[in-house]
């Protein structure tokens, strides 16, 4: 691997660790900022729908921007956008304003949205020059980023130091890292030919919404996006209200979920080149199915904090697993992987006030068995991700063409 590819896989790292500081920060502060607001939990359900919508409008746009632009000033956006909305929802806080913090949600999941794709996208890229299994290990970056933010949040709640305070700083280190992570993303990458990102004849874009395989993919995005969204949105407050949990501890419980997704993360190119992708998402959905009944079940609340573990190990791979092979899953990588993300980000949208609302009428803990469910599924839909072998026919039926055309 030459210096400028190592240094993009290092600014890569970055900028999946960035987003993943900026979240758990206010999250493990989701207790202290619904006092400060005074809110019920369907008023927060909507406050969160603020970073879901932004998310869907982010990701949206985001595939479009990368096939035009490329993935450099896609990147650079979204990740302003994070930072920018880290300020704002700081100042909501301060002025104890609902409207303020839905926006600096909106803002936040809409940098993150538009930044995800083209990091995927990058990210993919990289696996392609270097031959290696990358994504699960940036995706640990965002995972371990968690584990930092959700630590430092700990901190911060044990030591009563204010939301605003607490969120300022994070921003003012976000910033110095975005500006030195900048510079070595190359530009370029991920455009389209005028002809595909038109959708000319050879590359129709309607295509990948036809794609089976493809839909399948999501739909295990879409379950796993859930059990890690749902975890992200709600777990502090799941763990405070649904097991009589004090604040930090709730935080305690949540650092434990996202230090199990980074294990799982950065322990997963070893697990799915020794066993494949199959069995590996399998293992996963079973593991997610087990942590989420004990929590749901149990009124032990020690049993339901350590139960959190295997579900942030279910959840783990899932979604990193899944935009690989929707990248290896036919032509048009960018438009693959943005409509699987897409798809996944349906799960963002829906998740917070849906779960908000079922939380309000029957608690968060049973409003936890819709997650359940969709994890549940993934056990069925995971040959799905085995898209190895028909890329691998792909190529064979592309070379017996090839030697076709060329004999005499």
């Amino acid at each position: 691997m030459d210096l400028a590819t190592r240094r993009r896989r290092q600014a890569l790292f970055l900028f999946f660790l960035l987003p993943g500081i900026a979240m758990s920060s206010w999250v493990t502060r989701t207790p202290d900022i619904r006092d400060r607001l005074e809110a019920s939990t369907s008023q927060m359900g909507w406050v969160l729908f603020g970073l879901s919508l932004g998310s869907m409008i982010g990701i949206l746009c985001s595939g479009r921007l990368v096939s035009r632009y490329g993935t450099r000033p896609v990147i650079g956006a979204g990740t302003a956008l994070v930072i920018v909305s880290m300020a704002v929802i700081s100042a909501g806080s301060l002025v104890s304003s609902v409207p303020l913090v839905t926006a600096g949600l909106f803002v936040f999941g809409a940098g993150m949205g538009a930044a995800d794709v083209a990091v995927n996208v990058d990210g993919a890229d990289v696996e392609r020059i270097t031959d290696t299994t990358t994504l699960p290990t940036l995706h640990g970056c965002w995972s371990l980023g968690t584990v930092i933010g959700a630590s430092a949040g700990i901190a911060a709640t044990a030591a009563r130091l204010p939301v605003h305070w607490h969120l300022a700083a994070v921003t003012v280190i976000a910033a110095a890292t975005f500006c030195y992570a900048m510079r070595f993303i190359p530009a370029g990458i991920g455009i389209l030919a005028p002809d595909q990102a038109g959708g000319g004849a050879d590359h129709p874009r309607p295509r990948v919404w036809k794609d089976r395989k493809l839909l399948l993919i999501g739909a295990i995005v879409l379950a796993m996006a859930l059990a890690e969204g749902s975890a992200n949105d709600w777990l502090p407050l799941l763990m405070v209200d649904g097991h009589g949990l004090d604040a930090t501890s709730g935080s305690l419980v949540f650092t434990g979920f996202a230090a199990a997704m980074t294990i799982g993360r950065f322990s997963g190119t070893f697990f799915l080149d020794r066993f494949g992708r199959t069995t590996v998402v399998r293992a996963s959905a079973v593991s997610g199915a087990l942590g989420l009944i004990l929590v749901i079940f149990s009124d032990n609340a020690v049993l339901a904090g350590a139960a959190v573990l295997f579900w942030g190990l279910g959840a783990s791979l899932g979604f990193p697993v899944a935009l690989s092979a929707a990248g290896e899953s036919g032509p048009e990588q960018t438009a693959r992987v943005s409509l699987v993300a897409t798809i996944g980000y349906v799960a963002f949208l829906v998740g917070p006030p849906g779960l908000g609302f079922l939380g309000d009428h029957w608690g968060l803990r049973s409003a936890m068995l819709v997650v359940l469910a969709f994890v549940a599924s993934v056990v069925f839909l995971a040959p799905a991700v085995d898209t190895r072998r028909r890329s691998a026919a792909a190529a064979a039926v592309h070379a017996d063409d090839t030697t076709c055309s060329h004999t005499p």
